[in-house]
């Protein structure tokens, strides 16, 4: 069955920097656009970052811009979300997304990150 496993989260400094992971099974990654999203306790999920099929297209949430970094390996069926400088207002639950046929959304179980000092 699909499934979609994050890891790299963690307890970071401000300013610090993080890189998460997340492989995909039981479909195929190739294909599909891939996503990043993260949810504060008390706050909706929210748009992250997105990796387009082939990885020649890349979005971003403003107030991430410029600070993650989001890119894929389709031959390990990973994509990454690299993140510097990070704050405060980065602390969140972070999870991996796509979207499958007939618009069935898959997630993760999401990693913590934390932004502490």
């Amino acid at each position: 069955q699909v499934q979609l496993v994050e890891s790299g989260g963690g307890l970071v400094q401000p300013g610090g920097s993080l890189t998460l992971s997340c492989v995909g099974s039981g479909f195929d990654f190739s294909f599909y656009h891939m996503n990043w999203y993260r949810q504060s306790p008390g706050k909706a999920r929210e748009f992250v970052a997105k990796i387009v099929s082939g990885g020649t297209t890349t979005n971003y949430a403003d107030s991430v811009r410029g600070r993650f970094t989001v890119s894929r390996d389709d031959a390990r069926n990973t994509v990454y979300l690299s993140m510097e400088n990070l704050n405060a207002e980065d602390t969140a639950k972070y999870y991996c997304n796509f979207e499958g046929v007939r618009a069935q959304n898959y997630w993760g179980q999401g990693t913590q990150v934390t932004v502490s000092s």
